[in-house]
């Protein structure tokens, strides 16, 4: 049987038990990854799974069921299952579960890559981890890392509305950074972000990173943040780098714009939301700079699909237009339930775990600004970039981050180096008071965004650039 036809076995299987609706998605997944310590190859991944899961829906429940075996007996009995859950969980009383309506789609996807990342050697990878963390060494970093990932995902999508979708998505990045240790603590510098940088895209993406050609200046900066001031408290004007200004859209819009969250049908790992539906429209979330978008259509970046796993197809909108609150991510169901007209933002980890709101590309537009205009226009200040740490609560609400490094902004031209650079807000108060936004947009790439229980990981990203934020409390210590 073909990959289509095990999959519509498993849906009519799943009718036949009694589901009003059904889905199947098989998915073939192949994960390669290799890390690298002070010039010599630390470990090495690889791992191909393939697999099958189904969703039911009776009444006010949802069933859901996977196997990795895809015979026809097997494929069948995946839907069964998945529909029996389905009336064991409509057993509960509940409001019927109607899905917002969508044009029922037939295609095929894939996203560009000019280089196959698996097709490239492990030695030709080894070597660029091992010499780059080899340079950091030689250039003063106790500790010199480098990593990269690669994920090579083909999907199959099946409805029983009639979908019929095939994608084949590749994503990879790559990243460095040097630890020095210093008398009662350590500093640390990354390259091109804390986590790397990544995108739905091919070994290119990492060719361009030039991960040899910045890993001396990576060692070079950790090493000199050791005699660096501490960064002074108090409340200032705060430059965000765009690599941090993406952590904080992740954080503080992302998980808090996401409908499950709102709705109290999701509060694991980030907690639920701030956010009010009935404010939907007229909230006023940052200042008139602010326009966030929810665009899985970005070429390259990482949150960027043809088609979501309930079959709908990417589009972009807006969240955020002129500061004010105008979108979320939702599902066909959380989306009925909001009286709203579209979905798109589901997706799930893997075959065996079942779709979820997730963030997408999740980021901001163009500013009119460039980061020189920013620091000129600056006479007092603070400019920080690259994370280190974050917090925030469970309703995304009130936060805290540290960065890797920071500068003093003194009469419209950076300063000396600052150590152990922390800032702190309230989500609302924090965005209204960007009064600048550079229009050097970067699609930042965050692979390891956590959800649900059973546990699950997602690959999102987000458009930022540098940004100008006023009166905020920065130095704080605990």
């Amino acid at each position: 049987m073909s990959e289509f036809e095990t999959a519509e076995a498993a849906v009519q299987a799943a009718l036949d038990a009694g589901a009003s609706y059904a889905d199947a998605r098989m998915m073939h997944r192949r994960y390669e990854s290799m890390t690298a310590r002070n010039g010599e190859i630390e470990d090495l991944s690889q791992d191909e799974d393939l697999g099958i899961g189904v969703r039911a829906l009776v009444g006010s429940g949802w069933g859901f069921y996977a196997a990795p075996d895809l015979s026809d007996a097997a494929a069948r009995n995946v839907g069964e299952q998945a529909a029996q859950i389905a009336h064991a969980s409509a057993r509960v009383a509940a409001r019927q579960t109607e899905l917002m309506p969508g044009e029922v789609a037939s295609g095929s996807w894939s996203s560009d890559c000019q280089i196959d990342p698996l097709g490239i050697s492990l030695a030709d990878k080894g070597n660029l981890l091992a010499g780059a963390t080899g340079t950091m060494r030689e250039h003063g970093a106790d500790i010199a890392e480098g990593l990269y990932q690669i994920w090579d995902t083909r999907k199959w999508f099946v409805s029983s509305e009639g979908h019929r979708i095939d994608q084949h998505i590749r994503e990879c990045g790559a990243g460095i950074s040097s630890t020095v240790i210093g008398d009662g603590e350590t500093q640390r510098r990354s390259y091109p972000a804390a986590r790397g940088q990544y995108g739905t895209r091919g070994w290119e993406l990492v060719d361009e990173l030039d991960l040899p050609g910045n890993a001396a200046r990576v060692a070079e900066e950790a090493r000199a943040l050791l005699a660096a001031p501490q960064c002074p408290a108090g409340e200032t004007t705060l430059i965000l780098g765009a690599e941090q200004l993406a952590l904080q859209i992740h954080e503080s819009v992302g998980h808090a714009i996401e409908l499950d969250r709102i709705l109290g049908w999701e509060a694991a790992f980030a907690g639920t939301s701030w956010l009010d539906l009935a404010q939907l429209g007229s909230l006023q979330f940052g200042s008139e700079l602010m326009n966030i978008t929810i665009d899985p259509t970005i070429p390259g970046a990482l949150g960027s699909f043809g088609f979501d796993d309930e079959g709908t197809m990417a589009a972009r909108r807006d969240a955020v237009r002129d500061g004010r609150w105008v979108g979320v991510l939702a599902g066909r169901d959380s989306a009925s339930v909001a009286g709203l007209e579209y979905a798109g933002s589901v997706r799930a980890d893997g075959w065996s775990r079942l779709p979820m709101v997730r963030m997408t590309n999740v980021g901001l537009e163009p500013g009119p600004h460039t980061l020189d205009e920013i620091i000129a226009a600056t006479d007092d200040g603070i400019f920080m970039e690259t994370n280190r740490s974050w917090s925030i609560d469970d309703r995304r609400l009130n936060f805290q981050f540290g960065c890797e490094v920071g500068y003093e902004v003194k009469h419209g031209k950076l300063g000396q180096l600052l150590r152990n650079p922390t800032y702190t807000g309230i989500g609302p108060q924090f965005w209204r008071s960007m009064d600048m936004l550079s229009s050097d947009i970067v699609a930042w790439g965050t692979p390891n965004c956590g959800k649900g229980q059973p546990g699950q990981i997602g690959h999102t990203g987000h458009p930022s650039a540098p940004a100008r934020f006023t009166d905020v409390r920065v130095g704080v210590r605990a």
